[in-house]
């Protein structure tokens, strides 16, 4: 039999069972916002996220058996990397339609920026807290794959477990900066794009966390080692990807446009 550079799979249900939640959420969305009720949305979005962890399950196994040779982790990191790409324009979408309302506010806003009675949230307080927060986890994280790189795995799991508090705590000071901010998503273009671009980053920083979390359940089974730490990189990858965007953000959305 002919060697291959990939690893062959087996049979697998979850991109069928993936494809099947997914579309129940599109369908689901739409439901809800003609007001047909949400179940068929809840429904979709646990056999989605159900699907996608037994599916990352078996691709985490075949790596720990030694099942990625090094095509397949080429093709893994590439693809990881087109996925930043587009997270990279998406974000970029959200800043030019701010850019665009801020710079040349029309006459429904009283031709100003931030419109006229809008009380704007002071970016020295929580948002400075919050900036402080993210940054020093991505410096925890930087210090915990230098300790994986230098085979100090118990510095790798505290590195690692204090990113993911820092994380759960700067998603609290935004919960806390949503309740008590005087405008809401209904309040001019100004209001609409301050929560879906911070609200888009929250669900970043959400999904991050899991994923850190997953690295660490890994790191203290001993499934990472210096030379072979794939998806510790690609964790810390996209949480300074994360952290680099709330630095735009917060100079962008806070300080100048506020």
């Amino acid at each position: 039999m002919p060697r291959n550079a990939f690893y062959l799979v087996g049979p697998s249900p979850w991109p069928v069972f993936t494809s099947m939640g997914a579309f129940c959420m599109a369908v689901g969305f739409v439901s809800w916002f003609h007001k047909h009720g949400y179940a068929l949305l809840l429904i979709g979005v646990v056999v989605l996220i159900l699907s996608l962890s037994q599916w990352w399950r078996d691709v985490m196994r075949e790596g720990d058996l030694g099942f990625h040779t090094s095509y397949v982790v080429k093709g893994l990191r590439d693809g990881f990397i087109l996925f930043l790409v587009s997270e990279i324009m998406f974000f970029f979408s959200l800043f030019w339609a701010f850019f665009h309302m801020s710079l040349a506010p029309d006459i429904s806003m009283g031709c100003m920026w931030p419109p006229k009675g809008l009380e704007t949230l002071d970016p020295m307080k929580v948002p400075l807290c919050g900036t402080t927060v993210l940054v020093g986890s991505g410096a925890s994280l930087m210090y915990s794959h230098a300790a994986i790189r230098a085979g100090l795995n118990t510095h790798a799991v505290l590195g690692t477990f204090y990113t993911i508090v820092l994380g759960l705590f700067f998603t609290r000071l935004q919960g806390y900066e949503y309740y008590w901010a005087s405008f809401t998503i209904a309040d001019s273009a100004y209001g609409s794009l301050f929560y879906i671009m911070t609200g888009f980053h929250g669900l970043h920083v959400m999904f991050g966390t899991g994923f850190l979390l997953v690295s660490l359940v890994r790191l203290m089974r001993n499934r990472f080692t210096p030379r072979n730490h794939f998806g510790f990189m690609v964790c810390s990858w996209y949480w300074h990807f994360v952290d680099v965007v709330w630095i735009g953000l917060y100079l962008v959305v806070y300080c100048w446009g506020s």
